[in-house]
């Protein structure tokens, strides 16, 4: 296997193979999940939870991301690595563009990943106009959690729906490489996928997706709370090395997600 690239997940788009993507967010753990050829690295803001210690990711500051970013990276010769902009760090184009640039040349990010749908269509064309792959996300945004009530399902509603499928396209009409779905219902996010000409990276969204995210610590089950979308993988699988492979099998055979991890 080669170095994943843009070029690579369209084409696996296209000929129907399923993306893996899981987080990292240090050397050693970049190192097994590069060496299984998982195709991508998340540098998720979820680290502010399952790193950090708090309770949702808005406290994650950009020198943060940075740092860890720059850590996984180092490790990874198969995987493409994406970087969160954490919370508040893409209000302007002018913020956007210079935290882009950090995740790009501080920490050699290949892909950076920013939340919102139509109120981010300036910033996601701004940024790839100047060369910056972006990664949009729909669906439950954990910056937003505080606006949304909480960590909750979404698109359940017949107008919130419509409004993400129209905010999908948008997203790839301005630029978007590729689409995070979180927490809808699987029909919602199948409909979205065949949609759009992107790849789409399922969390909480049924098989449909085009490839699916876990974080790292759920799958180890290591988290203090892991969520409904998700599944132990280490259990059975008797090391971390071996568990990552299943978790990789299960997403390419189309076994993970199941209804059990899915929302309706």
């Amino acid at each position: 296997m080669s170095k994943t690239t843009i070029k690579t997940l369209y084409e696996m788009k296209q000929q129907g193979e399923k993306i893996t993507v899981l987080t990292a967010y240090d050397y050693s753990f970049a190192k097994l999940i590069d060496a299984q050829k998982i195709d991508m690295i998340l540098v998720g803001d979820s680290l502010g939870m399952v790193i950090q210690g708090h309770s949702s990711t808005l406290p994650v500051q950009m020198d943060d991301i940075v740092y860890h970013t720059k850590t996984v990276t180092r490790a990874c010769q198969n995987s493409l690595v994406i970087a969160d902009l954490p919370f508040m760090s893409y209000t302007s184009i002018e913020n956007a563009n210079c935290n882009a640039a950090r995740l790009m040349q501080e920490g050699e990010a290949e892909m950076v990943k920013l939340e919102g749908g139509s109120e981010q269509i300036t910033i996601v064309a701004q940024l790839t106009q100047q060369g910056v792959p972006v990664c949009a996300h729909l669906g439950l945004q954990p910056q937003s959690v505080h606006k949304l009530g909480g960590y909750r399902v979404q698109g359940r509603e017949k107008a919130q729906a419509e409004q993400m499928r129209e905010d999908a396209l948008k997203l790839q009409d301005a630029g978007a490489s590729a689409l995070v779905l979180e927490c809808i219902p699987t029909e919602l996010a199948a409909t979205i996928s065949q949609s759009l000409e992107i790849p789409t990276i399922g969390i909480g969204a049924g098989r449909d997706c085009d490839g699916q995210v876990l974080v790292l610590y759920d799958m180890l089950g290591i988290s203090q709370h892991a969520p409904k979308f998700s599944h132990n993988f280490l259990q059975s699988a008797g090391s971390i090395q071996a568990a990552i492979a299943d978790f990789s099998n299960a997403v390419k055979t189309q076994q993970f997600p199941s209804e059990q991890h899915s929302f309706f």
